[in-house]
């Protein structure tokens, strides 16, 4: 009866053995899948980031330029010339100078006159009507 314990015990110690082999490698197994599919989502997540960098990069250069150019309209606008140049559109002058009013050339009545006149009646014009 001592034979059969001791097989039945290294039988069990065998089940034991491969049992603890096998959930061991299943734990290891399991732990390197979560740590490649995180890797993958990590990557993924830095390329979505890495675009987003770029757009905001392009972004902040097109503001910088836009203010660039502000800052020049605003440095011309303060200037002397610019501020007379306004002022005389404007209608306004300094003392001593006379205002010079500019008059728009008058175009050839007739011509206004025919192009206001329908197809109808250049028609009839030429017919002799």
């Amino acid at each position: 009866m001592i034979t059969r314990f001791k097989k039945s015990k290294k039988r069990k110690e065998v089940f034991q053995t491969i049992f603890l082999s096998t959930l061991f490698g299943i734990l290891i197994f399991g732990t390197i899948a979560y740590l490649v599919v995180s890797n993958l989502n990590i990557r993924q997540k830095r390329a979505e980031l890495i675009t987003q960098i770029e757009e905001i990069q392009k972004d902040i250069d097109d503001l910088e330029q836009k203010n660039q150019e502000l800052e020049t309209g605003i440095n011309k606008t303060e200037s002397q010339d610019y501020q007379r140049e306004k002022l005389y559109e404007q209608g306004y002058v300094e003392k001593g100078e006379q205002q010079v009013v500019v008059l728009l050339q008058e175009e050839n009545k007739e011509t206004n006159k025919e192009e206001q006149k329908g197809l109808w009646q250049k028609l009839l014009n030429k017919i002799g009507f």
